[in-house]
């Protein structure tokens, strides 16, 4: 059965439920599955807890999610680039659990890897910890995080084939390789699809074993924020 889509509402077809738990890729607007996120958007699925490094921004990316009101909790290290996200915090219509983004990161590769939990020193001491079980090791002390999974998991990559063999680039790299391990499905946008065998396996980030659909589409690759010298 061909693992490539002609779209990407056809690629989340039959994936999308009320309640389910996706991870998404990126950083910032780095390497986000924008066009997976659009066709999640429009299946109108409703109660999602994401699990991504942030929400995007407003009204792009994870944002238009947060607009329609489909998110109903965000497993996330930094939210700080979209007033939506902020706004529905504070008026409590959104549970958020916050992480360090170490601990974030780590907590999804062990969902991966079917590590269920471990234990980390970062956030001792704030209020990362409590709640949760310590332990000393060597004098010092740590705390119990638990492993990351997700119904789906939707990443961009640079180029795959369709046995789903992915490269990432640069840093849009990021967090998809551990969320593509993580998912119980992991659907995968990339800008090109190559013939198979065309990829070096010594530079291939995401072995196709991982991947259950994959498409090729157009992105329209925003910059977060721009920088410039003044005239």
């Amino acid at each position: 059965m061909s693992k490539v889509f002609n779209t990407a509402s056809e690629a989340m077809d039959g994936l999308c439920r009320t309640g389910m738990t996706v991870m998404s890729g990126g950083f910032g607007l780095c390497g986000i599955p924008e066009n997976l996120i659009a066709a999640l958007r429009d299946s109108g699925t409703k109660d999602l807890t994401v699990i991504s490094n942030n929400a995007g921004v407003d009204g792009f990316g994870l944002g238009q999610l947060l607009e329609t009101r489909q998110i109903k909790k965000m497993v996330s290290s930094y939210v700080g680039e979209n007033k939506e996200f902020e706004r529905q915090y504070l008026g409590g219509e959104l549970e958020l659990e916050f992480n360090p983004q170490g601990t974030l990161a780590e907590r999804i590769r062990a969902g991966g890897a079917g590590i269920p939990g471990f234990y980390t020193k970062t956030g001792v001491g704030t209020l990362i910890a409590e709640g949760k079980e310590h332990k000393e090791f060597e004098g010092e002390t740590f705390i119990l995080e638990t492993g990351l999974k997700a119904d789906v998991s939707i990443v961009k990559a640079w180029k795959g084939d369709a046995e789903g063999n992915l490269i990432f680039k640069a840093t849009a790299r990021n967090f998809s390789p551990m969320m593509a391990m993580a998912g119980k499905v992991t659907v995968a946008e990339v800008d090109e699809i190559v013939p198979v065998g065309s990829l070096d396996p010594n530079f291939i980030h995401t072995p196709g074993i991982f991947v259950q659909r994959i498409v090729e589409a157009k992105c329209e690759k925003r910059i977060e924020q721009r920088t410039v010298r003044e005239a």
